[in-house]
């Protein structure tokens, strides 16, 4: 093997550069530094709690938090982020390391996220970064469209008696003497019927606002929380248009008199009932609202396919919310049509687009094993 020249790393630089590399235009959109001091109240002890200023230097805050916008972007494990920013000079100059540079290792990626999830800060960063959107003239427009999208995890392989004692609140008996067996068990995870197919795991609730196309309210349950449940966790009130767009599921009298009460304009789809099928104009009524709501499916699609997958490879509703809140971040943060318009000359607004391609070379992950390319 040939020694690395002196101009040899611009070059393949350059090169990526010339391909359109997407994570330069995220670096440059987002603006980093504002995490920084939320971040470093969850990752660094006080000077008081310091026993000692010896030892090994922590991790930047800020290049932990990019590994792990770059997780939720690919959807990787922490064993494959690890492989892929020893690997991947596109990932290390996202970064800011050098070929020398200090890569987080898996354990550290793990225990860095960790500390976000048992805090609840990941929801608090993605209010942040909305309110930074916000000042940036991409406030909520146009009205809010309401859905809700299984996120799967590994299924636990439970007898009926088991699943029994998850579903009451207790712990399984012959698990209290198994710690070991017992980590391994999601007792928060449920199972739930979807088009005749059953589905274990979690539910990503979110508000997309019209105009843009970005998530803007999230909320994450288990599977078995019906869609209608988790509206009051949605609804916001910024948003400039006063329309409400859903599917059937979120139809009832109750709903109807809600959004009265806080003077929005349902335009959720009508549902038909046992022996009064929906009219004609009913039908017709419903694929013109269609023509608005299917935007929240584009996003939904996007994390499904762009950003390899959804699968979530943690245990319990707490790691759960930090995964799928860190999806919904990193989905606002790669959305292309906003990475032009702020990057624009005169910063104009955007028009929705489908979200970023995945870099080339990073296999969608839809399954729980770690894979090497």
């Amino acid at each position: 093997m040939s020694q690395m020249g002196f101009f040899d790393l611009s070059d393949r630089y350059a090169s990526l550069d010339a391909k359109k590399d997407p994570l330069v235009e995220i670096d440059a959109v987002v603006p980093w530094e504002e995490f920084r001091p939320v971040l470093e109240g969850v990752w660094r002890k006080p000077d008081a709690q310091r026993k000692s200023r010896a030892g090994r230097k922590p991790m930047d805050a800020v290049l932990m938090f990019k590994t792990l916008v770059l997780s939720a972007l690919y959807n990787l494990s922490d064993d494959q982020i690890e492989y892929q920013l020893r690997d991947r000079l596109s990932f290390t100059r996202f970064l800011g390391l050098g070929l020398e540079g200090r890569v987080p290792d898996a354990k550290t990626v793990w225990l860095y996220r960790e500390a976000l999830a048992q805090a609840g800060m990941v929801e608090a960063l993605f209010k942040q970064f909305d309110g930074y959107l916000a000042r940036q003239g991409y406030i909520a427009r146009g009205g809010q469209i309401l859905d809700a999208s299984i996120v799967p995890v590994p299924r636990n392989h439970n007898t009926r008696e088991e699943n029994k004692a998850i579903k009451s609140g207790d712990v399984p008996e012959d698990w209290a003497d198994k710690p070991a067996k017992r980590s391994q068990k999601d007792t928060d995870a449920r199972w739930t019927k979807k088009h005749g197919k059953s589905h274990y795991g979690y539910k990503n609730h979110v508000n997309v606002d019209r105009k843009h196309k970005l998530v803007r309210r999230y909320h994450v349950s288990d599977a078995a929380v019906h869609d209608s449940q988790a509206v009051d966790h949605l609804l916001m009130r910024g948003n400039t248009g006063s329309g409400v767009w859903a599917d059937a599921a979120y139809r009832s009298e109750e709903m109807e008199a809600k959004l009265k009460a806080r003077k929005l304009t349902s335009h959720i789809h009508r549902k038909g009932k046992r022996g009064k099928p929906l009219t004609e104009q009913a039908k017709g009524s419903n694929r013109t609202k269609s023509t608005v709501r299917v935007r929240v499916e584009h996003i939904f699609g996007a994390q499904a396919n762009d950003m390899g997958g959804t699968l979530v490879r943690t245990i319990g509703v707490v790691r759960a919310r930090a995964k799928i809140g860190m999806k919904n971040l990193a989905y606002n943060e790669a959305d292309q049509e906003l990475i032009r318009g702020i990057n624009s000359p005169t910063n104009a607004s955007p028009r929705p687009v489908a979200p970023p391609e995945p870099l080339p070379g990073v296999t969608p992950r839809r399954t729980n094993q770690a894979e090497r390319p």
